[in-house]
């Protein structure tokens, strides 16, 4: 059946084939092509919507993975955060209870990040921009503890090796190199006022007198270096001065030999000659004195090399009784 369309025209008195006006056609192929288009617009935002592309995809797996290690890093900081308060407060003990000083202050280890708008920069990242600020910033904090902290550990090394030198320069073992202690014990003249063997007044004794034979090895009793030498007849016969540092000198008397030189460092336990009975002596014996700031001390505070405080007790009590010195 023939689709064409029939109308009368009064002109020729008979029914003509309708043609349809090409203004017409145009309007309408116009009309069809933006329905065309409204369609594939709208099919295009749709699926680009709800449908990713590839890149997209990639995108998104990309940012996924990103988020994992930004919420590792996270837990890694928190973990070195952690760690580096427990290290403070290990600063602060062994600052208070071995050195004996104030630890660091609170408020500079709490301190902020010095500069106003750090990260600028950062402002037009909107949200990705915060997290990444708060990241950065705590980083800076971290950076900044780290810094002070190394500060403060290479002041604890300095001091820990000052106290170390201090400990083994001040004099703290027996000048007397022997096994067994009683034999110095046997003939001992303490510090205080004794009777002068030659003179038999009571003089003060500025030291200890260690009794034992001729030849028997005399140690330094600190870390120093060799002050004075001198050999006289008379007196403190053969003698050696020895600086410790922090105004503290122990002097060696009597000595028959003389194993160092002026200007030598010792060091605590180092053979420094033997015992001998030079100068104004009456035995064999070494007088050894203890001196802090030039002035003589006693020296039996500064004996306590591998003694039980039972002999330490009975050296105490040899060197307190008023007896006659040897020299």
């Amino acid at each position: 059946m023939s689709n064409e369309k029939y109308v009368y025209n009064p002109s020729t008195l008979k029914y003509e084939i309708y043609k349809t006006p090409k203004s017409k056609i145009a309007l309408r192929a116009v009309a069809g092509l933006c329905i065309i288009m409204i369609g594939a617009v709208t099919l295009f935002f749709a699926a680009s919507h709800y449908i990713p592309s590839p890149k997209e995809q990639s995108l998104e797996r990309e940012i996924n993975q990103l988020n994992y290690h930004y919420n590792l890093m996270n837990r890694d900081l928190d973990v070195v955060a952690t760690d580096l308060e427990y290290l403070h407060d290990k600063d602060s003990d062994i600052h208070r209870v071995i050195f004996g000083i104030d630890p660091l202050d609170e408020g500079i280890w709490n301190g902020g990040i010095g500069g106003s708008n750090r990260y600028q920069e950062l402002d037009n990242f909107r949200e990705s921009g915060d997290l990444i600020e708060g990241s950065l910033s705590r980083i800076d904090q971290l950076k900044r503890k780290i810094e002070i902290q190394k500060k403060s550990v290479d002041t604890l090394y300095s001091l820990a090796l000052e106290r170390e030198e201090k400990l083994l320069s001040i004099p703290s073992i027996k000048p007397v190199k022997e096994n067994k202690l009683k034999r110095s014990m046997y003939s001992l003249s303490g510090f205080g006022m004794r009777i002068h063997p030659v003179h038999k007044v009571k003089k003060f004794h500025k030291g200890i007198d260690f009794t034992a034979p001729r030849g028997t090895a005399i140690q330094a009793t600190g870390n120093g270096t060799v002050k004075r030498i001198e050999k006289r007849k008379s007196g403190y016969g053969n003698n050696i001065i020895i600086d410790h540092g922090y105004g503290y000198t122990t002097l060696y008397a009597h000595m028959d030999a003389v194993m160092v030189k002026k200007g030598d460092k010792v060091t605590k336990g180092q053979q420094i000659g033997t015992i001998g009975s030079t100068g104004t002596s009456t035995a064999p014996h070494l007088h050894y004195e203890v001196r802090k700031n030039g002035k003589a001390i006693n020296p039996i505070d500064f004996c306590m090399d591998g003694l039980t405080p039972k002999e330490y007790q009975e050296l105490v009590n040899k060197a307190t009784v008023e007896n006659q010195s040897f020299d």
